[in-house]
């Protein structure tokens, strides 16, 4: 696919994989509020941050992944671990504490980590794993290994010294990157124009760093689907890094389940109109309309997405506690 077909055209997945764009969103969808319904049971053992409204960046550029990739990210990053095959039951028994956790329950919500699935890690720290995935990147190619490196980041990590650090090595050294920026307007509760002067992009940002960049509606997964296909077919055959903007926004406020539009820095009437462009909904729409999914079959994909959601819960309260001489492990390499 060409820059032009990615950015203006009008290519579309085949039915099956529009079939799976969707299938992908509703799952990250309906466990983001099975999380959120029972959050207030008291027994999930860390802060969570939902990616409800921001389901599409993940679901369109993980299409294009292979298992050996490898993917990094930050807040907001159950879709990004669910997306590239990260294991459910054990995402659930890590936000539980659970020894079943993927991370042994040492590291809850922000901590996730499969390294079968080539889910690096997560961390909170902003930019913090933008330059671990680029020396991922360096390392990638001094070994010859065949991996593209997909690293996601928020908005207010652009505003961080490693974030230009790590884009400009990428892009001194032609690295297999695609830097995946969801910009969702917000870092935690101070708006993107009250922070950087007017008019700028964050897609700005690539070319002086030696890269191509492309901005989209990040709440189109078809979008997302055409200009991930691009950068990460270019980073795979040797063309070197992009940086990718989605424009979205998260529906529940910046740490936890609730609405916060209370707190004033964002309206009721902001949010509501945000939620007319609800990736899921609008996707499902379309496919009923061009005769890609039927009735039958979106009924069959809820009842199948909530026997899996409740299998994970169940087994994430029935699982253990880790030990506490877990807490002297991976201290260390071992």
């Amino acid at each position: 696919m060409t820059p032009e077909a990615a950015i203006g055209g009008n290519a579309r997945p085949e039915v099956e994989a529009r079939q799976e764009l969707y299938r992908s969103m509703l799952r990250t969808r309906r466990v983001e509020e099975a999380i959120v319904d029972r959050y207030a049971e008291q027994e999930m053992r860390c802060p969570v941050h939902i990616c409800i409204g921001q389901e599409a960046p993940p679901t369109g550029v993980s299409a294009h992944l292979q298992k050996q990739d490898h993917v990094y990210s930050a807040h907001r990053s159950h879709g990004h671990y669910l997306a590239k095959g990260g294991d459910m039951p054990a995402m659930i028994a890590e936000i539980y504490g659970k020894a079943d956790g993927c991370a042994v329950g040492k590291g809850g919500s922000q901590h996730l980590i499969d390294l079968d699935a080539g889910f690096i890690c997560s961390a909170p720290i902003l930019a913090s794993t933008i330059s671990v995935g680029v020396g991922d990147a360096w390392a990638a190619r001094q070994r010859g290994e065949d991996r593209v490196i997909v690293i996601y980041f928020g908005d207010g990590s652009t505003e961080e010294g490693a974030f230009h650090e790590a884009m400009n090595f990428a892009g001194v050294n032609k690295l297999p990157v695609v830097f995946v920026c969801e910009n969702n307007l917000y870092s935690v509760h101070t708006l993107l124009e009250t922070r950087q002067p007017e008019n700028q992009t964050v897609r700005r940002l690539g070319p002086p760093n030696g890269m191509e960049s492309f901005d989209g509606d990040g709440n189109d997964v078809e979008e997302v689907w055409r200009l991930a296909e691009y950068a990460v077919n270019k980073a795979r055959n040797g063309g070197g890094p992009t940086l990718l903007e989605f424009h979205t926004y998260r529906w529940m406020e910046h740490c936890g389940p609730l609405d916060d539009t209370h707190l004033g820095y964002r309206s009721a009437e902001e949010l509501e109109s945000w939620k007319t462009r609800c990736p899921v909904d609008n996707y499902r729409d379309r496919l009923i309309e061009d005769g890609s999914v039927d009735q039958a079959w979106l009924d069959s994909a809820e009842k199948t997405l909530h026997r899996e959601i409740e299998a994970a819960f169940t087994a994430a309260k029935n699982s253990p506690f880790p030990d506490a001489e877990e807490l002297f492990r991976h201290v260390y390499p071992e």
